[in-house]
Order: C-alpha cells, then structure tokens, then sequence
C-alpha cells in the first residue's frame, strides 16, 4: 500500500481561487519546487514603513530535527543572510512566534501563443508559503542550514569546498528557520486553448501563428577563476549537465501535455 501524500490544509490564505483546478496542496511538490529554486523571494513588513518589503533570498527546505525526512515530510525553510541585514534584525527581534513571512518561487516552461491575446498564457510553476521566521541560535543548527543551502547550490559542494568555516565567516553569517503555517502551488501545463468563435475564424487561422515556444534554463561551460588549480570535478560536471537535461524535459513534456 502506497505511503499517504501530506498536504497543507486548505484555508483562507493559501486557497488558490483563480483557476483553482491548477492548485497543488502536497507538500512533496511544494517543497521540491521551493527546493529546485535559485531565488526565493521573501516578503516581510517593515515597523513604521508604508510598504512591504520584498527580497531575493536563498533558501532551502530541510529538518534539523530528521535530517533523513523526505520532501514529502513537514519540514522547516531555512534562508542565509548577512547578519546585520534588515530581514535578520527583525527576525531577531521578533516575538518567541517569530517573525510573520511570505515566500514565493516560480518557474515558467514555455510561451503560450494563441489566436487571441486573451487567451496567451504562460506554462508555469509557482508555489507560495506562509510562515514564522526565527532566528538559528544553536551552532550545530547553523551549520546544518549552511550545509543544507550550499549544497543546493551545487550537491555535495560543502563537503568539496575549505572547511571548516572561520569563527568571522561564522560571526558574519545568520540563518533564518521558518515555521510553515501552509502553502499552496499552481501549475499549468499544455498546449494552447482557444475560444470556439476564434476556432472558426478562417482569418485568424489563416494568419496568427500558434503554439507553445518551451523555455528552460540551462548551465553553460565552466570558466575556470583565475587561480583555479583543479579540474573540474565529476560530481559538478554531472549536476550541471542534469540541470539542463532535467528543465529541457519538463518544458518539453509541458509544451506537450494535452489540455484537459
């Protein structure tokens, strides 16, 4: 029998009301879209200003607590700053709940271009999460959430890099744990849909050009820094290659879904 999939629970604020058969609750693929992201965008508001402040971060999904949890599994987001950055004194200074955040990432894996401009779109996936940060005090946590982040960059870069990290590069560095309240995700995928009267426009047929033009982002050949000494490792040539491989095929098998 097949392991049950955990969603976060549907409520006012994670509900996706907008085409709402596109909204994804599983915490699996929330968690692995959030975690195949470069940038999360973290949004928090600041005391006496009239605006929310919205930030590319780096962040990654993971558990302290079980560090062999799935991504399937309920698991913290931790976010790397500089220490004295805004987002870090608040989250500082915060109440024991910590401070209240959003954090946003989105892929888009093709151009839809249809007959009317209505009906362009994007295939795309996006997820949303809402929260409480703290800051990471305990020593064996941070250096979890560093470990956890620079692999993300690159599998298994903490462990090929000099270590370990210095007591300044310790100092200069904080780590945010967020508490996830929920979450939600959209996704769309297919070809193009046009409306019915467009479909019978012979003009329109005869003229516009129609399709999905897929899009993915790819890694290009490394260039070696100036004083580099070392050949490029396998376990990095293998990422970088899966990389592009990996997005080449989700735009592709999005470009062509069939539209339900």
């Amino acid at each position: 029998m097949g392991r049950y999939e955990l969603e976060y629970p549907k409520d006012a604020t994670n509900l996706v009301k907008r085409h709402g058969e596109r909204g994804i609750y599983a915490l699996e693929k929330i968690h692995s879209l959030i975690n195949s992201s470069q940038l999360i965008h973290v949004s928090f508001n600041v005391p006496n200003s009239p605006f929310p402040v919205t930030l590319p971060m780096i962040g990654q999904m993971g558990s302290f607590d079980r560090p062999s949890a799935s991504l399937g599994d309920p698991l913290d987001l931790y976010i790397h700053g500089y220490v004295s950055s805004r987002l870090f004194n608040l989250g500082r200074g915060a109440s024991e709940e910590g401070l209240p955040i959003s954090c946003t990432v989105s892929h888009v894996d093709g151009l839809i271009l249809a007959l009317s401009a209505f009906n362009h779109s994007y295939n795309y996936r996006s997820a949303l999460l809402f929260g409480h940060a703290t800051l990471v005090e305990d020593q064996e946590e941070k250096l979890y959430a560093m470990e956890l982040i620079t692999n993300s960059v690159v599998p298994d870069r903490w462990k090929n890099s000099r270590l370990p990290p210095t007591n300044a590069e310790m100092q200069s560095t904080s780590i945010l744990k967020v508490k996830i309240a929920s979450g939600s995700a959209k996704f769309r995928d297919g070809g193009v849909s046009d409306d019915k009267h467009d479909l019978e426009n012979e003009d329109a047929l005869n003229s516009v050009w129609t399709g999905v033009v897929p899009i993915y982002s790819t890694m290009g050949e490394p260039i070696p820094g100036p004083y580099n000494r070392v050949d490029l490792p396998a376990y990095a040539k293998e990422f970088f290659d899966e990389f592009s491989a990996e997005n080449k095929k989700q735009s592709l098998e999005a470009a062509n879904k069939k539209n339900e």
